[in-house]
């Protein structure tokens, strides 16, 4: 793609104050320098709400005062110039845009019926209209012409009179396979001598995400949102790299039409259009529908809201059209806009404000994040003062700081969160946000960055007090101490009561205390004590997992009691020890280095002790052969006398990992009864396959016994 040419700062926004007719002109020059950034350059760098805002105000003016109005106003005209390098192309039927209600409400869709009966002159007691009603699409608008049937040109729309051929982009657009959305270079069956077809390239969500994911990978700089990464695949001067980006279409309308199909009607209805462009093979959104008036486009845009965030796409509304073509003529034009149609958006779901702050919120697992002190803004239906920022390194390549204008995104029930900050230069230097000094704001524990992460975690695991419900619950869960009866509601009574505060505290409750929390009953109390009282014989392996060290799970907790043999060892053993152990690499050593490093979390450990939490004394350490130390096997079907649990704990006895899937680092796989697609994966590999008896020999130390039958 060429470069972009330089631009200047964009000018200053002119507020709400002074004279009209310098506001007017302010707002031109706003409006056309952030109307090429978004539709030449596809570099938008305001959300599209701020834009309607402004245009908004500026269509205000010019209404009060028709005399402020100039040919060069964005008014009057959709867009920008075509862009350097790409053919422009003059639209034989110009691409209009349409009018977009103000109000998301429901009102906005009465507002519009109330206009169209009022043009077509229909008194109250009149039949209601029909209409059809579509989605409005968050992607960039292109015509298609196929001459013959065969795809001949492909224009973006421009200025709404010329636009760019990208006719070349457009070929490689191919949908996805088994969700449609492909350009077809020739129509289905007979097609009209000519046929413009308008609509929509797009790109999904599932497809943005991945292909930022390949942009982080190779170092690139990645893509604010699927309109922009769509926008800048069509542009794109190079074919092969547009054929990359995941692309895909929807046909929405015509533009140009020499005669119709053969022994055809032309469609006499938009629903009926729509249906005659899916025959021809483009692909048409099956979300629409032809409704019978206000109600039903009331209840058209209600449903869609419902599905939104369900949507494999972004839209930011839904378009009515009166859906007689006949009275679609009869209506006609206003300036730039189609009295037959509007765009009826929804909240928001990206809009600008004020960064006053950045706070460090701790989460349940210990991560910190910087989070966003907004000056409050409406987005995405509701008002949002606090956004999330994500780490550090995102915060430093947004470029946010403190006193910025910054755009924030809500959609649906994600958190909110900054996605960059608006262009303009700041009154003052402002320094870059840091966390100093690296230390918990909750506890006050060494704040450490992950190895290789992005992240950094508080390393107060046993004694936060941000992490003491998922302390707890990890705690608590049937693969670590097992306290049968302990779960998330319950947990938060217990937190949130203050009858716990760090994880010794479980076993000082007593009947009294839990019989007195709501909807806990005698007996249910006295289930829980009998299972804490249970959970105090327990495994080192266990206890070891149960404390929640970072990145240490079942199997790593395993290895640790299998080399040391003891608690206290593994406590006072410095890295280079444990990067003894079995797959524990750097990281996985820093991080119990650094958990036993924290004064809090012994004693917390040493409180657990005294509770009554023992083990057999050198219980796990290494006193089996370990012949599948560094192999892995898998376990598949039913083995005629061991459990999968027991034949898993023999393998993991003698050094070996136990894995649920098949690959060519797979050592061996054991195959019992009504063994499935492992076992056929396992021979398709040429990998060794033994049955139970195959599988005691190989503990004993003995050869192999030959493939299971």
């Amino acid at each position: 793609m060429p470069a972009l040419p330089a631009l200047p700062e964009p000018p200053a926004d002119p507020g709400d104050a002074g004279d009209p007719a310098a506001r007017a002109t302010a707002l031109r020059a706003l409006l056309l320098y952030h109307g090429h950034r978004y539709h030449a350059l596809a570099a938008p760098e305001i959300p599209d709400a701020e834009y309607d805002r402004l245009f908004q105000a500026l269509q205000a003016l010019e209404a009060a005062d028709p005399a402020l109005r100039s040919a060069d106003s964005p008014t009057q005209r959709v867009g920008a110039a075509v862009l350097d390098g790409l053919q422009p192309v003059r639209h034989v039927v110009p691409m209009l845009s349409i009018q977009t209600e103000t109000d998301t409400s429901a009102e906005g869709a009465r507002a519009f019926d109330a206009r169209v009966r009022r043009e077509l002159g229909l008194a109250a007691d009149a039949p209601p209209v029909a209409y059809h009603a579509e989605l409005k699409f968050d992607g960039l608008a292109i015509n298609l012409r196929y001459e013959q049937g065969l795809l001949v040109q492909a224009a973006t729309r421009g200025d709404g009179e010329s636009g760019e051929d990208v006719t070349h982009n457009i070929r490689t657009v191919r949908g996805r396979p088994g969700a449609g959305g492909a350009i077809p270079l020739r129509l289905q069956g007979e097609a009209p001598p000519v046929l413009e077809v308008r609509g929509e390239v797009y790109m999904r969500r599932d497809d943005f995400e991945a292909l930022n994911e390949r942009q982080r990978e190779r170092g690139d700089k990645t893509y604010i949102n699927p309109r922009n990464a769509a926008a800048g695949a069509v542009r794109l001067l190079d074919s092969t790299q547009a054929a990359q980006r995941p692309l895909s279409f929807f046909a929405y309308g015509l533009g140009e039409v020499q005669g119709w199909i053969a022994g055809h009607e032309p469609p006499a209805t938009q629903h009926g259009l729509l249906a005659a462009l899916a025959g021809l093979g483009l692909p048409v959104a099956r979300e629409n529908a032809a409704v019978q008036g206000a109600e039903g486009l009331v209840a058209f845009h209600q449903h869609i809201a419902a599905q939104r965030d369900a949507l494999p796409f972004d839209i930011d509304g839904v378009v009515y059209k009166v859906d007689s073509l006949a009275l679609q003529q009869q209506l006609g034009f206003k300036t730039r806009e189609p009295r037959w149609a509007v765009a009826h958006k929804y909240p928001a779901q990206e809009q600008a404000t004020r960064l006053n702050g950045i706070d460090v919120q701790v989460g349940r697992t210990g991560k910190l994040t910087p989070v966003a002190k907004l000056e409050p803004v409406f987005v995405g239906g509701t008002t949002v003062s606090n956004a999330t920022l994500h780490n550090l390194f995102e915060l430093r390549r947004k470029g946010v700081r403190v006193g910025d204008r910054v755009i924030v995104r809500r959609a649906g029930d994600v958190i909110p969160e900054v996605v960059g900050r608006l262009p303009g230069a700041r009154a003052a230097y402002v320094p870059n946000f840091r966390i100093w000094p690296r230390l918990c704001p909750v506890c006050g524990s060494l704040a450490e960055r992950e190895r290789g992460g992005m992240d950094y975690r508080c390393s107060g695991g046993l004694f936060c007090p941000a992490q003491r419900k998922q302390a707890l619950l990890h705690f608590a869960g049937r693969r670590a101490m097992d306290v049968e009866g302990l779960g998330d509601k319950l947990v938060d009574q217990l937190v949130d009561g203050g009858l716990i505060r760090t994880l010794p505290e479980l076993y000082t409750l007593g009947l009294a205390k839990l019989s007195a929390l709501e909807r806990m009953g005698e007996k249910s109390a006295m289930n829980l004590v009998a299972a804490l009282e249970k959970s105090k014989a327990t495994t080192l392996p266990r206890f070891l997992f149960a404390l929640g060290i970072r990145q240490v799970g079942e199997a790593t907790a395993k290895d640790l009691a299998r080399h040391f043999g003891s608690l206290d060892r593994v406590m006072d053993a410095p890295e280079p020890e444990l990067l003894q152990v079995p797959d524990v690499g750097p990281i996985v050593a820093h991080s119990i280095r650094s958990f036993f490093d924290q004064a809090h979390n012994r004693e917390v450990v040493e409180r657990l002790r005294a509770a009554g939490i023992a083990w057999p004394e050198g219980e796990g350490a290494t006193t089996v052969p370990q012949v599948l130390a560094g192999k892995t096997l898998v376990l598949t079907g039913t083995l005629p006398s061991l459990g999968r649990e027991d034949a898993k704990a023999l393998i993991e006895a003698a050094g070996g990992k136990v894995a649920g899937s098949v690959s060519k680092k797979t050592y061996a796989v054991v195959a019992g009864e009504e063994a499935g697609s492992k076992l056929d994966k396992a021979r398709e590999l040429g990998i060794t396959v033994l049955d139970e008896a195959g599988l005691q020999a190989l503990l004993a130390g003995a050869a192999a016994a030959g493939p299971a039958a």
